[in-house]
């Protein structure tokens, strides 16, 4: 069966991406942010839609669909309200909550085969993420929850996420992780053949593999710092005045270095600040580069994500990457929905049994 997807909140095309990669064809993806064009149409050879998902229609969705295919409706919304980082604080005042609703809003009203969605685990805790749930239920979908360890994926990150998938042809599941995978990926693997560079520098052959300045005091403090160590462990006069308070104790994973043999840190869109996590690089002093943080989001080494004509703005591409699905996620969801499609599609004989290669 022929599936195409719209893949809603798009942002820079990490999800779209892989599902690409797949075989899985996007026809277009929709976004309020100007910045993702250029890097969704660039990489993906897809339409980019600059639009208030709050102003799209159920009638101009469907048109962006060809007739006869499985639809497929992905999207991401905004997370940020729901975060770890934020402690959920946000959740009900701020109003990209209310995006979650307008995603329901389309995907209850087109009634496409496939809608899928990932976010932040802790969206569970929240009513407008049961909302959603019991509306596609009421659809008629058969709904699945997922928290994915991604590191199990061969993602680079100590990162869970939810990721919900529905469908109205049958019980759909989650590709198991590749069952040869005996240790996660590392950073060594993924960035430790990159040049080094220093804090504040832009390697000359790419314009992504820059790096953010560091302070004077910062200079001293990731100079004191170890791969997997903590501000814990510096000289009183390095740490900072908000960390010596009760309050600031429990935060040992800012101002710190990533270890080599390990997977990095959840990539945020504050990756490129050294105080803003552990984005610490393990041996040279400064924090990872906007590539560096891009191929631990399983972006492609050569992926753009500014016009050549455009000057790499450090913290406008940070958040375009911080922000995106890891593109090896998006690869596993459209695995899981390419072999569910041919689960119902045929018989059981006919259902793919082998290991998936992510």
């Amino acid at each position: 069966m022929t599936a195409s997807a719209v893949d809603l909140f798009c942002g820079a095309g990490g999800l779209t991406h892989g599902f690409i990669k797949e075989g899985v064809s996007v026809n277009a993806g929709i976004d309020l942010d100007p910045a993702c064009r250029y890097p969704f149409e660039f990489n993906n050879r897809s339409r980019f839609i600059e639009k208030d998902i709050t102003k799209v229609s159920v009638a101009e969705l469907r048109r962006l669909y060809p007739k006869g295919q499985i639809r497929i409706l992905a999207g991401c919304a905004p997370c940020q309200p729901f975060s770890t980082y934020t402690n959920g604080l946000k959740a009900q005042e701020d109003v990209k909550w209310g995006l979650l609703s307008e995603f329901s809003r389309l995907a209850v009203g087109l009634r496409p085969e496939i809608v899928t969605m990932e976010n932040v685990p802790n969206l569970r805790k929240h009513a407008v993420f049961h909302e959603f749930k019991q509306a596609l239920v009421d659809a008629g979908y058969r709904v699945s929850v997922f928290i994915v360890d991604c590191s199990l994926y061969r993602i680079p990150q100590k990162r869970k996420r939810l990721v919900l998938l529905a469908s109205r042809l049958g019980t759909i599941d989650l590709v198991p992780p590749p069952g040869d995978v005996k240790k996660p990926v590392t950073v060594r693997k993924i960035i430790g053949k990159l040049p080094a560079i220093r804090a504040g520098e832009q390697w000359k052959r790419d314009r992504m593999h820059k790096a953010s300045t560091l302070s004077d005091l910062n200079m001293r403090r990731i100079r004191a710092s170890t791969p997997g160590g903590t501000w814990r462990d510096w000289e009183e006069s390095l740490v900072a005045e908000c960390h010596k308070k009760k309050t600031g104790k429990t935060f040992p994973g800012v101002y710190a270095r990533m270890e080599w043999d390990a997977p990095g840190p959840t990539i945020t869109t504050q990756f490129f600040g050294f105080g803003n996590g552990r984005f610490g690089h393990p041996d040279q002093d400064r924090a990872i580069s906007l590539r560096e943080g891009a191929m631990l989001q399983t972006f492609p080494k050569g992926y753009r994500f500014v016009d050549p004509s455009q000057e790499v703005q450090i913290k406008a591409v940070g958040r375009l990457i911080g922000n995106a699905v890891p593109v090896r996620l998006g690869r596993v969801v459209a695995k899981s929905i390419a072999r569910h499609l041919e689960s119902v599609g045929g018989t059981e004989n006919d259902t793919v049994r082998r290991k998936p290669k992510l």
